[in-house]
């Protein structure tokens, strides 16, 4: 894994426009985020329903609009980039969605729906070409090459998923984000695909972006974790430090949360979650302020910035 960054997100903010009680609002999912993502790293990006995660992953891809902020992939802003430069990015970073079902074409058949990006892309040189790249992807994410023959009603929601990955690698991506990739699926098929992804991170040297609700999922499979929470983020740090030395409430509290069948094993101050605030009532300072147990007047009134530490870890706290 390289040091430099072959991503950056840079302030991205990015909102919806809602009806509530018959007047119209603006709900922040995003509200200035940054963070990169290193050459052959996997970051984590972890938090409960709600957070905003998703609409990062999806801004960055730019299937969701963002209102404003930069994504440097390649020195090249891919929030501004237009036509065949557009096009170049959007097969350099890839994304693989959270719900196998909903993310391939009922009507195309697998070898049509792996072989999208490329013929969109015009990457394909003759007939034969085509069919000898699909086999070999999906060789690759360990289903066998007739299955490019077969519809998605005719797969399991594992191999559905392995068919969603191998869309994302046909291009040969430099970057893939995962968004929740396996909470859709049983636990035995989980290991099977993180252990996919990983060995497809080591062969093609993917960077990856890996968003879940689970830091279970997250510790697997990540270098680095972010830590979201309404839109923003409050710690980021190496996974070892996270899962063992959780700094800020929020992450203290994920902790907390995760079933350990050792009740020793609980995160000593960790504090139940209990209900999120609404999104329509967004606080003046730090957004965590109403469940936070070391709150104080200044949380209230002034949202922390995130702050390094001496080991190295960014948390928005100002009582830690």
């Amino acid at each position: 894994m390289s040091d430099r960054p072959i991503l950056e997100v840079r302030d991205l903010r990015t909102g919806f426009n809602v009806k509530r009680s018959g007047r119209k609002m603006r709900v922040q999912a995003v509200d200035g985020v940054s963070l990169s993502l290193g050459e052959g790293e996997v970051l984590g990006i972890v938090g409960e329903s709600g957070c905003g995660k998703t609409t990062v992953g999806r801004s960055i891809v730019r299937l969701t609009k963002a209102d404003a902020g930069e994504v440097v992939f390649n020195g090249e802003d891919v929030l501004k980039a237009r036509g065949q430069a557009l096009r170049t990015m959007r097969l350099s970073i890839r994304m693989v969605f959270q719900d196998p079902y909903a993310s391939l074409n009922p009507r195309r058949s697998v070898g049509d729906s792996v072989a999208e990006a490329g013929d969109i892309n015009g990457a394909f040189a003759s007939r034969a070409e085509r069919a000898e790249r699909v086999a070999e992807t999906l060789n690759a994410v360990g289903l066998d090459p007739s299955f490019a023959r077969r519809f998605p009603h005719d797969l399991s929601g594992g191999q559905r998923q392995r068919v969603g990955i191998a869309r994302a690698i046909l291009p040969v991506p430099a970057i893939i984000v995962a968004d929740e990739p396996v909470s859709a699926l049983d636990v035995s098929v989980q290991a099977q695909v993180l252990n996919l992804l990983m060995d497809l991170r080591e062969n093609l040297r993917l960077s990856m972006l890996f968003i879940s609700h689970d830091l279970g999922v997250i510790g697997q499979i990540s270098d680095r974790v972010a830590v979201m929470y309404m839109g923003r983020i409050v710690e980021v740090s190496e996974v070892g430090a996270i899962l063992e030395r959780p700094v800020h409430p929020y992450t203290q509290a994920l902790m907390a949360a995760m079933p350990k069948p050792d009740p020793r094993l609980r995160i000593a101050g960790g504090t139940e979650l209990g209900e999120p605030p609404s999104q329509f009532e967004r606080a003046t300072g730090c957004a965590y302020a109403s469940r936070c147990p070391l709150a104080s007047q200044r949380c209230a009134a002034e949202a922390p910035a995130l702050r390094t530490f001496t080991d190295g870890r960014l948390v928005a706290c100002h009582n830690v």
